[in-house]
């Protein structure tokens, strides 16, 4: 039998085209650097990260947790996106580094909390030879010292540690949960267990319901996205394209914030039909409508998630209006549905309710409403595509791994954050629809807080009343 080479391993702490510098070289890179101390700051609301981590040590006794910041992603060859720690990690700990995992180590009855994270290397070989880690090509690590103050934990170890840790952990796997799918190197170490799934599932079970400084910032996130829709709205007067409005709200949410929470979906005329159309390659025709469906993501990494149809040309046709106004009608029924109690599916049938009756009254449909809303037959599900709501927070989809008793069959609680996002889509080349409104696509979505005694749309200051929304674009970008 024929015996193959093993294949070469790539090694991301260099780059092909790099040069091997010689030993005099890394030994003059060794000296002579002045020191500069990092100020000792300790993250913004440390307490509530301390409050969850003790939350999860409770529900978890003598149990190992593990959950990594995560890596950076490879773009093309050996460049990368832009580095987002995992959720999880976000909202036990805080924005982390790249590489750096969060471990509960059980202590008793409770755990103590250890952080790996990279340390300082000023200084050394790898400060000049590796791409991923060295200080001279990514810049200053906060460090260990500096993280132990920074996050609040009861431990923080070099990265170089790791390694030997969780070897150490596995040879006790049933102890031992893992959050998967953010470090790929860690993730080979353990197999595949039950025990993950459960843990995965209890986190976003957790993220359910947001505490007072979660809901600050989702308003923060709403107040600056606010803003993007104002500087889209200025540049529709001269916009040719899709991706010039995309620039516009990018280069608020990059000023402002961290970044987008999501690929922004800048989507005029007909693209407004495909529900995820962020290739924004199309042009910007002033008499038709655009589709803007775009959150800012804060430091925190919370997101807004807030979709407008709004008139190029500063006004609704009467073809966009009748659409318009349907799906306004239906969001404010799903808004009256939000409220303690309610299951989370109720705002969806209201909704649905008022768009299947509107799609009869414009002739789209042609049977009575049972009819249309019959569950062997949902036929106005082709125009309407997808489900009104989905819980909102760190993740733009939160909590996606929670239990579906608990989320999409589960009843709604204060302190929840869900979308209410309504839509009909007339796909242009579809018979059923009468050719005046083919090609048409609309969606309005909020971001709802649900209070102790009804609900809270946290991105109300963007107007969605059709009449309100053409004197918005005149107020804000002279578009009349």
């Amino acid at each position: 039998m024929e015996t193959k080479e093993p294949l070469e391993t790539v090694d991301p702490a260099k780059a092909t085209h790099d040069t091997d510098p010689p030993a005099a070289l890394i030994a003059f890179m060794e000296t002579g650097w002045i020191d500069e101390p990092i100020e000792r700051a300790t993250i913004r609301g440390s307490d509530r990260f301390l409050a969850r981590r003790a939350a999860l040590s409770r529900h978890y006794p003598g149990t190992s947790l593990v959950v990594p910041a995560g890596t950076e992603r490879v773009r093309a060859n050996d460049t990368n996106f832009r580095f987002r720690t995992s959720s999880d990690f976000a909202y036990l700990a805080g924005h982390g580094e790249p590489g750096a995992v969060l471990v509960l180590s059980p202590a008793g009855r409770e755990h103590r909390s250890i952080l790996f994270v990279p340390a300082h290397n000023r200084g050394s070989a790898q400060f000049i030879t590796d791409r991923v880690y060295g200080e001279l090509w990514v810049g200053r690590h906060r460090g260990v010292d500096e993280s132990r103050t920074y996050y609040g934990v009861d431990e923080c170890l070099p990265l170089e540690r790791l390694a030997p840790y969780l070897e150490e952990l596995r040879g006790d796997r049933q102890g031992v949960r893992l959050v998967r799918g953010s470090d790929n190197t860690i993730d080979a170490l353990f197999d595949a267990a039950p025990q993950d799934a459960e843990f995965a599932s209890h986190l976003s079970e957790m993220r359910l319901i947001k505490d007072a400084f979660e809901i600050a910032e989702l308003r923060a996130c709403c107040e600056i996205s606010k803003r993007g829709f104002e500087d889209v709205i200025r540049v529709l007067p001269t916009a040719r394209t899709e991706r010039e409005i995309e620039a516009a709200f990018w280069r608020r949410a990059r000023i402002e914030a961290n970044d987008v929470g999501y690929l922004t979906i800048a989507a005029a005329g007909h693209h407004a039909c495909t529900l995820h159309w962020n290739r924004n390659s199309g042009a910007a025709d002033p008499g038709s409508l655009l589709l803007l469906d775009a959150g800012v993501e804060v430091e925190s990494l919370y997101t807004a998630d807030i979709t407008r149809t709004l008139p190029i040309g500063g006004r609704f046709s009467a073809e966009q209006r009748a659409v318009y106004e349907i799906v306004y009608e239906a969001q404010r029924a799903g808004f009256a549905q939000v409220k303690p109690g309610n299951d989370f599916l109720e705002p969806n049938r209201a909704a649905m309710r008022v768009m299947a009756q509107g799609l009869i009254d414009l002739g789209v449909l042609k049977s009575s409403l049972d009819e249309a809303l019959d569950p062997e037959r949902q036929f106005y599900r082709r125009y309407t595509l997808h489900g009104v709501s989905h819980m909102l927070g760190i993740d733009v989809h939160d909590c996606a791994k929670a239990r579906a008793e608990r989320y999409r069959y589960g009843s709604l609680e204060p302190g929840m954050v869900l979308t209410v996002e309504p839509g009909l889509y007339f796909q242009p080349g579809d018979a059923t629809v009468p050719q005046r409104f083919r090609g048409i696509g609309v969606r309005i979505e909020d971001d709802v807080l649900v209070t102790n005694d009804g609900h809270e749309n946290l991105s109300a200051m963007l107007p969605s009343a059709p009449g309100a929304v053409e004197a918005w674009m005149a107020a804000v970008g002279g578009v009349n």
